[in-house]
């Protein structure tokens, strides 16, 4: 009897264990995750889940021009930064923030916002911290998955389709 208990708690582990595998595996917009410390000193974490284009249109099907977007997909994708930071010039106090966007036809308009344990599409304006106006970037590749990314030299990277933008992040000293 004992070896059936424990023959049928395995099982159900085994079971359980293989379905969120599964799960996991067939996610539409998986998480994905960029850390980095700049070579000024500033450690950037971003968390975010990576939305696909499956012949979807950036600013019309996606990312709607004029309209703010959660920059990413699920939860709101975040960003920290460990130290009183700028943004392309603009001052950024230490802390953790929600990164959403609101896409031009030649300039896009970051923002960092104070409420990040959130759901991506639940925005509030009162709550943000640092709006950036950044020009698109023309990308050569034409990326699938949307991918951020940090370097040692304080940029953030954003590409998606053949759009990308970046931003200089450095320490506020």
């Amino acid at each position: 009897m004992k070896a059936t208990t424990i023959l049928l708690a395995l099982t159900m582990i085994l079971t359980f264990s293989f379905a969120q595998a599964q799960e996991q595996k067939q996610k539409a917009s998986p998480a994905d995750s960029s850390k980095v410390t700049t070579d000024d000193g500033v450690t950037i974490d971003i968390h975010y889940s990576s939305p696909s284009l499956k012949g979807r249109q950036l600013g019309v099907d996606l990312a709607e021009v004029g309209k703010v977007w959660r920059t990413g997909a699920n939860e709101a994708t975040t960003v920290e930064f460990d130290k009183n930071v700028t943004v392309n010039g603009q001052k950024l106090p230490a802390g953790k923030y929600s990164l959403y966007s609101i896409p031009g036809e030649n300039q896009t308009t970051m923002i960092f916002n104070k409420t990040w344990k959130q759901w991506g599409t639940k925005y509030d304006e009162k709550e943000d911290a640092l709006r950036v106006v950044v020009d698109n970037e023309q990308n050569s590749d034409n990326v699938e998955r949307m991918k951020i990314t940090a370097d040692k030299n304080g940029k953030i990277h954003l590409v998606w389709g053949n759009y990308g933008l970046a931003m200089d992040v450095k320490a506020d000293k």
